[in-house]
């Protein structure tokens, strides 16, 4: 069951689900959905001359990305081809027993940005600012400004609640993530990691 725009000011105000700030709840809260904004970090990915990034070496993954802090005001240009991860402005903490799906505005998806790759579900038991992975398939170059409503989360109800959320106890590398977060995929059980 998908929460609609009661479901969701109802979890909100009980507390057991998290979305935090919302500035304008009439504006934000959609009538099956809350839209999330933009944060002001970026990490772009460098131009470089390396013959390819190996999933297992975090330093070959801290190297080839930078981060951009973008100024109250100003915008992120995001250019043709380019793929970048932003963050949102909210943080979300989600319960045990939903289970969240990202996806991109379609007054967004019309102007040929995309928010996500292949990220797009927020596991029960998740706390944190959300990465997005943000794409331009156009030809022309896109403004994005921090603070702008980017994407959107979409709540849905578990048949039950998980027996193991994500956090802690899993190994979870992105629990509390606070800013866009580069791939952490070397802590892997298979590139002989602990997750």
């Amino acid at each position: 069951m998908i929460l609609s725009d009661a479901d969701i000011l109802r979890r909100l105000e009980e507390g057991d689900l998290v979305v935090e700030p919302i500035d304008d709840p009439a504006l934000q809260i959609q009538p099956a959905s809350v839209d999330l904004r933009l944060g002001e970090r970026f990490l772009e990915f460098r131009r470089t001359n390396i013959p390819c990034i190996h999933p297992d070496s975090a330093g070959e993954v801290e190297e080839y990305v930078s981060e951009t802090v973008v100024a109250n005001g100003d915008d992120f240009i995001l250019h043709p081809g380019d793929f970048v991860l932003g963050t949102t402005t909210e943080r979300v903490e989600i319960p045990r027993d939903l289970i969240a799906h990202v996806q991109g505005r379609s007054s967004l998806g019309r102007l040929a940005v995309v928010v996500h790759a292949t990220a797009g579900v927020v596991d029960p038991g998740y706390r944190g600012q959300i990465t997005l992975e943000l794409s331009n398939l156009g030809t022309a170059p896109v403004a994005l400004s921090p603070g702008m409503r980017i994407s959107q989360l979409i709540f849905t109800e578990l048949s039950s609640p998980a027996d193991r959320p994500y956090g802690a106890e899993r190994g979870s590398k992105y629990q509390d993530q606070d800013g866009p977060q580069a791939s952490r995929i070397g802590g892997d059980t298979e590139f002989d990691g602990d997750r």
